[in-house]
């Protein structure tokens, strides 16, 4: 995997396809008009984006990879926002054809915090002319000979027709280049003999006219595609349920790899940009296919059409690999486990949250605290006082719970991430390793009370605190128990 990461940057790829510009209004909701049953959205910023086949270009230039860029945009000022969004990334845009015919494809949505809630599409579908496509032939000819590979990102806006599919197919042949492709519509034979098409379930089943809801159906949607068309390969991408990979007469299920899904726009682009560019980087194509999925499992992960860098990919391959673990002990060892895995979720863009204490006897109250703490964040960690630390604390008869008990109670929690068990009286320790970017407490203490809440500043963290359970406590349970005890 390492290996064909690292020769992403010299993996030259061409993409050709339908151009977009995404446009995105955000806004804020807290009234519906008078004049409709419908929300107001106030306005807050307005954000453009490559979409389309140039989000594809991006994905590819955030791995690092040099990227070439064939298709048609308009005569229009989204043209020339597109022409330098491209630039940007360093894209090679020598095969970007104008047509004054045709606007810019352009996908305007108006977002209110998280929430999607209207798009307006700009787009001319018809077929690109025949002197047009005879022009992208030429420079998808003259730009892609020094290329590892081509994908074909086809969303149905006109420009991979039947004689443009041809006419690429025809060269790859002669040049030895694979082809992936993300097909659209319902003419797949436009297809045929690509290396590989990435369909996802409803295009698979519009295609074959085969269910494709379990992983049976799925499957012999695949194979279907495989023999109709001449693919060696084919992935059906499932959404939620993951992607099956096809090689011949080989296939895989894959998982999906969200940890949390805040914005699926622009997945597949991720997924075919990631998977193809390492197929060009000769990785094995099972292997490409599970990195294609763990880089879009990071895209859902980040809001509006998103890109994954190749240090987010190695760290999410990274910590996919490191054996499932959610205990770290207080040796030396177990630190510096400990700061690795703080380094893979901050590369991976995790909002760490710590808290810590003694949690003897866990309540109701700790359940609440914890749960409060983790929705702060993506991952939440506890300090857990060791037995040696609690006795100094609480005295010589505590803890009631050992910290081994006491560390699996807790990492037995949906709330809790990962437990570090610390030997200090306080968290200093474990919160310069960890670094986290929320430091919790409860209520009962202020701000400048909280142990670590200056160093947290340092690298611009924040302390909140969480309301308390009322009369939820060990010591309150402690004595309730004692006097039970006692008749």
């Amino acid at each position: 995997m390492d290996a064909a990461l690292d020769r992403l940057p010299k993996t030259r790829v061409l993409v050709i396809g339908d151009l977009m510009l995404d446009r995105y209004l955000w806004g804020e909701v807290d009234r519906v008009s008078p004049e409709a049953p419908v929300p107001v959205v106030r306005y807050v910023r307005e954000e453009m984006r490559a979409g389309g086949a140039a989000n594809v270009a991006n994905a590819l230039a955030a791995l690092g990879c040099p990227v070439v860029v064939c298709g048609v945009v308009g005569k229009d000022s989204s043209a020339e926002l597109l022409r330098g969004m491209l630039a940007d990334i360093g894209a090679d845009t020598r095969g970007l054809l104008s047509d004054p015919e045709r606007p810019t494809t352009q996908k305007f949505r108006i977002m209110a915090g998280q929430q999607q809630m209207l798009r307006v599409d700009r787009e001319e579908e018809a077929p690109l002319s025949a002197p047009l496509a005879g022009r992208l032939l030429d420079s998808l000819s003259k730009l892609g000979r020094d290329c590892a590979g081509i994908i074909v990102s086809d969303y149905g806006k006109g420009l991979v027709t039947r004689a443009v599919m041809e006419g690429i197919l025809a060269f790859a042949r002669a040049a030895d280049l694979p082809v992936v492709v993300d097909p659209k519509g319902s003419d797949y034979a436009k297809y045929r003999t690509a290396t590989c098409m990435t369909p996802n379930e409803g295009e698979a089943a519009a295609a074959t006219r085969l269910p494709v809801g379990t992983e049976g159906e799925a499957l012999t949607a695949a194979q279907a595609l495989h023999r109709q068309f001449d693919l060696p390969m084919v992935c059906i991408t499932r959404g939620a349920k993951g992607v099956l990979a096809l090689q011949g007469e080989t296939h895989r299920f894959l998982p999906a790899r969200a940890r949390e899904v805040y914005d699926v726009t622009g997945a597949g682009d991720t997924f075919i940009g990631t998977f193809a560019a390492l197929l060009f980087a000769k990785a094995p194509f099972f292997e490409a296919v599970e990195l294609g999925n763990l880089a879009a499992g990071v895209a859902v992960g980040k809001l509006g059409t998103s890109v994954v860098t190749r240090q987010e990919l190695a760290a999410a391959a990274e910590e996919r690999s490191a054996p499932a673990r959610k205990i770290f002990g207080a040796s030396a060892a177990e630190r510096l486990a400990l700061g690795e895995l703080a380094n893979r979720l901050r590369a991976l863009g995790r909002r760490v949250v710590f808290t810590n204490g003694c949690f003897d006897l866990l309540h109701a109250g700790h359940i609440q605290y914890l749960h409060d703490s983790r929705a702060l964040g993506d991952v939440l960690m506890v300090g857990l006082n060791s037995d040696d630390s609690v006795r100094r604390l609480k005295g010589p008869a505590r803890p009631v719970i050992g910290q081994e008990d006491r560390a699996h109670l807790l990492a037995a929690l949906a709330a809790v991430d990962y437990v570090a068990i610390f030997e200090e009286d306080t968290p200093i320790d474990l919160l310069r390793i960890v670094k986290p970017a929320v430091l919790t407490k409860g209520a009962d203490y202020s701000v400048d009370k909280v142990v670590g809440h200056d160093l947290v500043a340092q690298w611009g963290g924040q302390v909140r605190l969480i309301p308390l359970k009322e009369n939820r406590s060990t010591s309150n349970l402690i004595e309730k128990i004692v006097a039970t005890a006692r008749g």
